[in-house]
């Protein structure tokens, strides 16, 4: 039986806290034996031994020492005396960034599938520096320059190494990380819980079963006919797949800039859900549907400035070309599914995205001049 069993409730840390890493600190932060964390694990002591070392192996990652440091902090904190190593008694639950700088459960949920979905690009990595507060994930275009496409809070980037969905790939000042076989597996099983609620499976969803399959689908707008989804790869999006494209010239064609409009429209979309009301009714702003008022409600917030920004870019866009854009940024589709979805002639929807993606490189510059909005 675990060392840790059967402390739950008020008494237990969150549970994304990997058990080896409390066996770690009660070991080296309050000097607990070797024998004593196996009697009480029940195991025997060599597999506490190579816990221990594993992860004092581990320290030389720059995220995980500071994840390990901050428990560590976080346990000598006068005002968190619930955490206690070498009792074997953890942070509260209610004990989250705010108090210990520890993200709470339902914290990482939230972050960490937009994090993975990221990092889950092709060419994407994770940047950062032991004096940065914030981590960014950026990634290589076709055409060599580097796109900066989030912003994540250090403290669940530690987490994310911590749990190994992520790995150190070059050390420096600045230390790159890129997502790790487990975080992909993490990613699908979180794809796999989010369709399950939107196709009201509940809890009779298998994520861990889902966590092997190479596909990821997604439904549009609360539909709940899982048969309408849109299958995509989570692993790019189709601007990415363009971009790799190139022209009668010899050019790409979608140029760096216009790939990073589209990352635009997506980082505030994917903040837009984030807000109170996630059920967005963005059919409103395809084809057809009314474009004078915004989907959501009335609450503030970065998320509902990210939908405002949102739906200011479609209504500047207008039907079509912030049909196209919606899709294929937004929601993820192919062009081939865009076309038919649209009723367009075959190999047209290139074309028109394109143009509106030039349209909405327009609108940003006239909004916000050389400089993009602060993420949030």
């Amino acid at each position: 039986m675990s060392a840790f069993a059967g402390m739950g409730g008020n008494g237990s840390v969150p549970e994304w806290v990997p058990e080896s890493v409390l066996t770690y600190l009660a070991h080296v932060e309050s000097g607990r034996s070797i024998r004593s964390l196996a009697r009480e694990a029940g195991c025997h002591a060599s597999t506490i031994l190579r816990r221990v070392r594993r992860f004092e192996t581990r320290r030389d990652d720059l995220l995980v020492d500071l994840a390990l440091r901050r428990l560590s902090i976080a346990a000598a904190d006068k005002h968190s005396e619930t955490i206690n190593f070498g009792g074997l008694v953890k942070v509260s639950m209610s004990e989250t960034v705010e108090s210990t700088g520890i993200p709470g459960d339902a914290q990482l949920k939230k972050v960490a599938p937009r994090v993975l979905r990221r990092l889950n690009e092709t060419g994407a990595c994770l940047a950062i520096a032991s004096d940065m507060d914030k981590a960014v994930i950026a990634r290589d275009t076709p055409d060599g320059q580097t796109l900066r496409t989030m912003v994540v809070e250090r403290v669940y980037a530690e987490a994310m190494a911590l749990k190994e969905w992520i790995t150190a790939t070059s050390e420096g000042r600045i230390t790159r990380y890129r997502i790790t076989s487990t975080g992909r597996m993490a990613l699908k099983r979180f794809l796999a819980e989010e369709e399950a609620l939107r196709v009201g499976m509940g809890e009779g969803a298998d994520p861990y079963s889902e966590q092997h399959r190479d596909w990821a689908k997604r439904n549009v707008s609360g539909d709940k006919n899982k048969r309408r989804g849109i299958r995509y790869n989570a692993s790019e999006s189709p601007l990415s797949a363009l971009a790799r494209r190139k022209d009668k010239d010899g050019k790409p064609f979608l140029s760096a800039e216009l790939v990073a409009v589209g990352e635009r429209l997506r980082e505030d979309f994917e903040l837009a859900q984030m807000g109170p009301r996630v059920t967005q009714n963005w059919e409103r702003f395809l084809s057809g549907g009314a474009r004078g008022d915004f989907p959501g409600g009335g609450e503030g917030g970065g998320s509902q400035r990210a939908r405002d920004r949102v739906a200011a870019a479609l209504k500047d866009l207008g039907p079509g070309l912030g049909d196209v854009v919606l899709r294929c940024c937004c929601f993820l589709e192919g062009m081939e599914a865009v076309e038919q979805r649209l009723d367009w002639s075959a190999r047209s929807g290139k074309i028109v995205l394109r143009i509106a993606l030039m349209r909405l490189k327009a609108h940003y510059d006239e909004e916000h001049g050389n400089w993009s909005p602060l993420i949030g």
